[in-house]
């Protein structure tokens, strides 16, 4: 059964850090992009950034760019998101995806699968 795990969540004040890690079983991470995604209430789901199989391509949207940095560890078949000066507006549940590589990677549609998701809080 293909299955996406994320974890790392919580709750951390406005500058703090946090690692989110998505763990993949049943299938081969490496085969797939693996993009993250936000949801805040009464938000749209928002790709934030994916990082290609092969070459290891990584994308960020502008809102968390020089922020945020994605990782991968097919040995671990685990991707990571390592998340510094965190705002409030950042608060939302993250979820990854996995799906093909495309350059449009934000889009939630060109992604198979997709985790539980974890809560972020950044307070103020």
């Amino acid at each position: 059964q293909l299955q996406l795990v994320e974890s790392g969540g919580g709750l951390v004040q406005t500058g703090g850090s946090l690692r989110l890690s998505c763990e993949a079983s049943g299938f081969t991470l490496d085969s797939y992009a693996i993009g993250w995604f936000r949801q805040a209430p009464g938000k749209e789901r928002e790709g934030i950034s994916c990082i290609s199989s092969t070459f290891g391509i990584t994308n960020y949207a502008d809102s968390v760019k020089g922020r945020f940095t994605i990782s991968r560890d097919n040995g671990k078949k685990t991707v990571y998101l390592q998340m510094n000066s965190l705002k409030p507006e950042d608060t939302a549940i993250y979820y990854c995806a996995a799906g093909r590589y495309t350059v449009m990677w934000a889009l939630p549609t060109k992604y198979d699968y997709w985790g539980q998701g974890t809560q972020v809080t950044v307070s103020s």
